[in-house]
């Protein structure tokens, strides 16, 4: 699979699905279900998917294309600034970008993150490897930004088990956030870092 280069038709169909596994259960969503939500024929569904497990990748797939691309994006930005900082407030500051950018993707995708943290468990052989591939991609930005946090006096514990912590906490807030809420996404993103950081 690659997002990246699917067409707008497909994403779309991508889209529709990954409301109908959130709204109706991966299990109790059926071919015909997903290709009338669709507008197509059943059979026409598999023109552009093998099977609903394929569905299910793709679904999970854009969402973590999406998280990559997002994080990168909110990494960038920060490039001309951390130069400037001590190492200490440069792991403050990633970790900050990390934060936001992880609470975008939830925003922006939603449906696809909440169909990766229940359904998963579901995805089989080359698929699930490439799939873990990419969770990989994604957590290696988050473990560096913690291990420089660890290396600073920022963070004070086991690297692996803050990782662990803090994408738990941000991955969780799916069910519990609302945008329109007392706190806006960058106001939830510092309380939860700065809860993790250890005063100087």
């Amino acid at each position: 699979m690659n997002v990246a280069t699917t067409s707008p038709r497909r994403k779309e169909l991508v889209r529709i699905a990954a409301r109908l596994f959130v709204e109706e259960g991966y299990d109790r969503t059926t071919v015909r279900m997903l290709a009338q939500e669709m507008g197509i024929k059943s059979g026409s569904l598999f023109h552009h998917f093998a099977d609903k497990q394929e569905i299910l990748c793709a679904v999970i797939e854009e969402g973590m294309f999406s998280a990559l691309a997002i994080a990168h994006e909110h990494l960038a930005n920060l490039d001309n600034s951390l130069a400037a900082d001590t190492p200490r407030a440069q792991a403050h500051l990633r970790l900050l970008a990390l934060a936001r950018a992880h609470l975008d993707t939830l925003l922006t995708d939603r449906n696809a993150h909440v169909v990766a943290l229940y359904e998963w468990r579901r995805i089989e052989g080359p698929a699930r490897e490439h799939l873990v591939q990419q969770r990989d991609e994604y957590e290696a930005l988050w473990r560096s930004a913690i291990e420089d946090g660890v290396a600073t006096g920022l963070l004070r514990g086991d690297a692996s088990l803050l990782r662990q912590f803090v994408l738990g906490a941000l991955n969780w807030s799916v069910r519990w956030y609302r945008a329109d809420g007392e706190r806006s996404p960058d106001e939830l993103a510092e309380a939860l870092i700065d809860s993790v950081c250890h005063p100087q």
